[in-house]
């Protein structure tokens, strides 16, 4: 049975619901994404769920009642640690809320912690087979020409700058200053950042920009636009085209979007060291965000000195 049936079937865990509905318009008006409404509103269900259950309110459930209801999403209802980590940072969030609004009085997240799954360090693309991608001839038609200028353009951009494809296709004609080399990016939670571009990025929008006409339907301000649609291009587009790119230059590795964002992430630190400056140029709040790519430079570091180092596979039977 479907959530919402089991709600509108059930009247005290209507009651239930009520607030959750209340803090979920809360967050829309302050321009949370779809996205985060989605899974906030999953993870606090399940909770709701597990109190409906034992016939408790949001006020009455304590430290031991959330341990029960978190054992039983992984033991019972085998839920990834990643994925109960989620619900309870829904949870920690409502529980917040409902303490500002004068409801709960004790959050029972408080001091609870989940043995922190370690993050994937991010795959990396070397910068020879970004070369081969991006400098890759333009096809012989003149059509399939004018869309790999466009294409072309998108991957400079994604590579140069950082960008997320989302952040991407949001792009307007006039967020991009060729002149003054930089990009006005719209991030996560609307916020603005302004992010350089480098020569080759310039050059490949500049080379596009004459060609877009030819798609556009009028009055749409969108830079990228769809050839067969006329309107902004989509992520999943985006995705597509950089897939038929890279067939198309030979390349065996996936190569999706965000890839090309971890490669700029990486190759800038390697290449500067200042984590503070990356960080704002891939428009992360949090530094230990950004962190997570200098450790796939010390994990090239490590390799290089197992590959170089006279002593560094040595056993410990050899140590004097």
């Amino acid at each position: 049975m479907e959530l919402m049936t089991i709600i509108e079937s059930d009247a005290e865990l209507q009651a239930l619901f009520i607030p959750v509905e209340r803090w979920l318009t809360v967050l829309a008006v302050r321009n949370h994404s779809k996205h985060t409404l989605s899974a906030y509103f999953a993870g606090v269900s399940q909770l709701a769920l597990f109190l409906r259950g034992k016939q408790l309110t949001w006020t009455r459930c304590d430290k031991r009642q959330l341990a029960q209801h978190i054992s039983q999403r992984l033991d019972e209802d085998k839920l990834a640690l990643a994925s109960v980590q989620q619900e309870l940072s829904a949870i920690r969030h409502f529980y917040g809320w409902l303490i500002e609004e004068g409801v709960a009085r004790i959050n029972p997240t408080t001091g609870y912690q989940l043995k922190r799954s370690p993050r994937p360090l991010p795959s990396i693309a070397d910068i020879d087979l970004l070369t081969q991608l991006l400098d890759q001839p333009a096809p012989d038609t003149p059509e399939q020409a004018r869309l790999w200028l466009r294409d072309k353009a998108m991957f400079e951009l994604l590579y140069s700058s950082g960008l997320r494809v989302g952040e991407l296709v949001a792009l307007d004609v006039n967020d991009i200053d060729i002149s003054e080399l930089r990009v006005r990016v719209t991030g996560k939670g609307n916020k603005t950042r302004l992010v350089p571009i480098g020569t080759k990025a310039a050059a490949a929008i500049t080379r596009y920009l004459p060609h877009r006409h030819l798609w556009v339907e009028q009055l749409d301000a969108a830079l990228f636009i769809s050839e067969k649609l006329g309107t902004r291009l989509s992520t999943r587009a985006v995705q597509q085209r950089l897939k038929v790119a890279a067939a198309r230059a030979g390349i065996a590795q996936n190569l999706y979007p965000h890839l090309l964002r971890h490669c700029f992430a990486s190759h800038m630190l390697s290449g500067s060291g200042d984590l503070r400056a990356v960080q704002e140029m891939l428009g992360h709040s949090d530094i230990s965000t950004t962190q997570i790519y200098t450790h796939v430079d010390f994990a090239k570091l490590t390799q290089v000195y197992d590959r170089a180092h006279p002593r560094a596979t040595h056993s410990k039977n050899n140590d004097d």
